[in-house]
């Protein structure tokens, strides 16, 4: 009896396995096997616009990745590049000032087809946005604290729904272009309401891990 208990729950197992496996295809290794909980990591650079003006946005995320589907997570990044103040809005005009700007917060993805070596991805972020002004060309200590009282630091929500053609490289590593769509909702900081913050993002982001 013992034994056949035990042959009854090795094969279970096995047809569990096989239930929950899948063939992945890849663009330089072919296919193999997929497993039905995974996680990756992503690095992600967005062209977007601030005020009308060019903004480069980095950004990082990551999570669990269930039944090679579903990615439920967390991200954030900030802009990289000098996105300069206009005098009238400037907290000191005797200083040239830059806007920053983050986000951080929820980022979930729906894989369509994830086994194929080319399928598509919705992407969504929604959390917490961030603007601040700072005086990008002195990082003196003492100069950012006297920066520290006058930056006008300006919260709000933000929601930015996106698609993705993700390129199966490797069994561990994808590429991901696409769009998306930044809507923000509540900004409150000089020369920055909404309409300024809210804009279509163009990005390339490569992912790693067990997909």
């Amino acid at each position: 009896m013992k034994t056949k208990f035990t042959i009854l729950i090795v094969v279970l197992l096995a047809w569990t396995g096989s239930t929950y496996a899948q063939d992945i295809e890849t663009v330089f290794h072919g296919s193999g096997n997929g497993i039905s909980i995974g996680g990756y990591g992503a690095l992600s650079n967005k062209f977007t616009k601030i005020r009308g003006e060019y903004a480069n946005y980095v950004e990082a995320y990551g999570g669990v990745y269930l039944n090679h589907r579903f990615l439920i997570g967390i991200g954030g990044g900030a802009t990289t590049n000098n996105l300069p103040v206009p005098l009238q809005y400037s907290t000191m005009p005797d200083a040239k000032l830059s806007y920053q700007y983050g986000q951080c917060g929820l980022v979930t993805e729906y894989v369509l087809a994830s086994n194929r070596a080319v399928h598509l991805v919705a992407h969504l972020f929604t959390g917490a946005g961030f603007t601040l002004q700072y005086d990008r060309h002195d990082w003196s200590d003492e100069r950012f604290d006297d920066l520290d009282d006058h930056r006008d630091e300006n919260w709000f929500v933000v929601a930015e729904p996106g698609i993705q053609v993700e390129i199966n490289l490797f069994r561990w590593a994808r590429l991901s272009p696409g769009i998306s769509y930044r809507k923000a909702f509540g900004s409150e900081g000089r020369g920055l309401d909404d309409g300024d913050l809210s804009s279509i993002s163009y990005n390339a982001t490569l992912k790693f891990g067990v997909f």
